[in-house]
């Protein structure tokens, strides 16, 4: 099974909101958001096997010294296969020089990103106002 990783791939709005609903993610109810967000993001990355979408990741940036990694998200048909690592290693190529490298984990996502040399940011507490009802 071949996985292509790619760095600013084309994306159709039907494959996106698949895989996102496939991992029961609620921006998928927001489709013309998710996919603007998307779309202007700094980096986005893509996992496709056989062309089929299996993997989408993207970043948030000033360019110059914090990057923020809001999505990354394997279909679950797929995961524990490499591809998420492959897509955060797709992006660290761009990234890996950056003061901060930040993100927001939960559940099996913890020692996901722990593994890939993330850590809990000190003394400091996640804070945010989310419009969602999936955590």
């Amino acid at each position: 099974m071949k996985i292509k990783i790619s760095l600013q791939d084309k994306i159709q709005e039907d494959e996106v909101l698949a895989l996102y609903r496939a991992n029961d993610w609620s921006s998928a109810e927001k489709p013309i958001e998710l996919m603007a967000a998307l779309r202007n993001s700094h980096s986005l990355v893509t996992a496709r096997i056989t062309e089929k979408l299996v993997g989408l990741g993207n970043a948030i940036s000033d360019s110059h010294l914090v990057v923020y990694y809001p999505h990354l998200l394997v279909h679950p048909n797929f995961q524990g296969q490499g591809i998420g690592r492959k897509m955060m290693d797709a992006l660290q190529t761009v990234y890996f020089e950056f003061h901060q490298q930040m993100l927001t984990a939960d559940g099996k996502a913890i020692d996901f990103y722990e593994k890939l040399g993330f850590e809990r940011a000190g003394k400091t507490e996640p804070m945010w106002i989310y419009n969602g009802d999936d955590h």
